[in-house]
């Protein structure tokens, strides 16, 4: 019931967003990785899968420093192959099944970004295919206009850049509702901090609110979802703000309970929204949001529309079916395909639906599959319908497109 409740929020406010949940795995790391690319390369900007702890071999090092250090050394393999360095990356999402590693993860992940390192989030989930940590990453391919943005007056020991500029877009790093593992105020005051934050790297970037293109929130279970929404909305214009996936996660840094990130474009002239004709003006989301060529797509789920809208199955294979078709009305509406997606992210109620998910998935990516990160961020809902008949939310799928992207 929680997440068809959740759901129903996010749908009238941002456009079907859903959220989703945790469960051990039954598959291994590499039945779960099989379904997609590892490197995408989308011309000026390069997008990483997710890297888990193991070694080559299959094998896990024995502590969780080690384990980050791996997952690390997989990254920073995966972006050598493709003939960068680690200083080409702009952007790295981390996920900790155990967030009271994140000291040590700090420190291993500071060994691998010792000039100036990326924009970064890190979220603590329930569960991931290759436990305990995986690292995401989008790197840029020309260095020659890179550089970290930071607020005046902004200190930090943490091995992270609020923001990195490239030639055309600015990466904002995840931006707490706390500071120093202390909480502000109420919950109202803690997204005003938190969005105050973001606009000072996105001012510090010569840039404001409305160059945004795509916005992360990030909130635990504790966070009432009513209050974000309220006043996320009164920083953007009606019907053209951000595409936004809104993540309910296990934990947050240093004990937060909220926390935007977000993706900016230099020119607004290169920034426009996209809206399918069934999709009505929303106060909080974008369906997508062209930046240049890129889009940037809000996350979808298997809820459908309309005056009788809801979910109306208890399997996740075929609510992914209409996931799929409303996020291909979006690429419609955009004048794309499912061929020029680069990069997705998957949200799953339990892991131990992805074998499920999959055979769904690869119908639609059958020749060449984007870059995927994989992750089950809180625990999994009742399985059981509401008076209306209407079940909970069992997956959830963001994405990003190129334009001059075309896979067959």
């Amino acid at each position: 019931m929680k997440f068809f409740l959740v759901g129903l929020l996010l749908w009238s406010a941002v456009g079907a967003q859903a959220q989703a949940g945790a469960a051990a795995p039954s598959q291994s790391p590499s039945d779960v990785h099989r379904a997609h690319a590892s490197t995408v390369d989308a011309g000026d900007y390069i997008y990483f899968s997710s890297q888990g702890p193991s070694r080559v071999d299959g094998a896990l090092p024995d502590t969780f420093a080690a384990q980050a250090r791996q997952a690390l050394s997989n990254l920073k393999s995966a972006v050598e192959a493709a003939g960068l360095t680690m200083d080409h990356v702009v952007y790295t999402t981390v996920y900790l099944t155990d967030m009271s590693q994140y000291g040590a993860m700090n420190d291993a992940y500071a060994e691998f970004f010792e000039k100036v390192p990326p924009a970064r989030a890190v979220l603590g989930v329930a569960a991931l295919p290759d436990p305990p940590i995986e690292i995401n990453a989008v790197a840029v391919r020309s260095l020659s206009e890179r550089r970290a943005v930071s607020p005046p007056n902004y200190k930090s020991e943490e091995p992270f850049s609020p923001g990195i500029l490239t030639r055309d877009r600015l990466f904002v790093s995840a931006m707490p509702g706390s500071e120093n593992g202390r909480e502000t105020e109420d919950p109202a005051g803690q997204v005003e901090f938190a969005l105050d934050r973001v606009k000072a790297v996105v001012e510090a970037a010569g840039l404001d609110l409305s160059h945004m293109v795509f916005v992360n929130p990030y909130l635990t279970a504790h966070f009432p979802m009513r209050v974000m929404n309220e006043h996320y909305a009164r920083r953007f214009e009606f019907g053209n703000t951000p595409a936004r996936a809104t993540i309910e996660v296990s934990s947050l840094p240093r004990g937060a309970q909220i926390e935007f990130t977000g993706i900016a474009v230099r020119d607004l002239k290169e920034r426009r929204a996209v809206r399918p004709k069934n999709m009505p003006p929303s106060p909080t989301a974008s369906p997508c949001v062209f930046a240049g060529d890129t889009l940037y797509c809000s996350a979808k789920s298997g809820f459908i529309p309309g005056p009788h809208g809801g979910v109306y199955t208890s399997t996740t294979a075929v609510q992914l079916r209409q996931t799929m078709r409303n996020l291909l009305d979006n690429l419609e509406e955009a004048e794309m395909k499912f061929s020029q997606v680069v990069s997705t992210t998957v949200y799953l109620d339990n892991l131990a639906d992805t074998r499920a998910f999959d055979e769904v998935y690869g119908e639609y990516f059958r020749d060449a599959s984007p870059a995927r990160t994989t992750i089950q961020q809180i625990a999994p809902a009742e399985r059981n319908p509401d008076k209306d008949g209407h079940y909970p939310d069992l997956e959830q799928v963001s994405l990003i497109a190129v334009r001059n992207s075309s896979k067959p």
